[in-house]
C-alpha cells in the first residue's frame, strides 16, 4: 500500500516537489518489495533495452544496463 503524500517525512515531499516543479501527484511511488519481491535484484525494460535493479551489500540501489 502506497502512503499518501501527506505522509511522506517533509524531506521526500520537498524532494518531490523540486523534482516535479511543484506537483507530487505525477510521480508514482512503489516500494521497492513491489519490484523485488523477497529478492535482492529485478530486470527492468525499458525500449527493449535490459536493466539490471539491485540492492549492494550496503543496502543500496545500484541500476546498471
Amino acid at each position: 500500500m502506497i502512503p499518501s503524500p501527506s505522509t511522506y517525512p517533509s524531506d521526500d515531499r520537498a524532494d518531490l516537489l523540486a523534482a516535479t516543479g511543484g506537483s507530487v501527484t505525477t510521480v508514482p511511488v512503489v516500494e521497492i518489495g513491489a519490484i523485488l519481491g523477497s529478492g535482492r535484484e529485478a530486470v527492468i525494460l525499458h525500449k527493449g533495452e535490459r536493466y539490471r535493479l539491485r540492492v549492494t551489500a550496503n543496502d543500496k540501489l545500484i541500476l546498471t544496463k
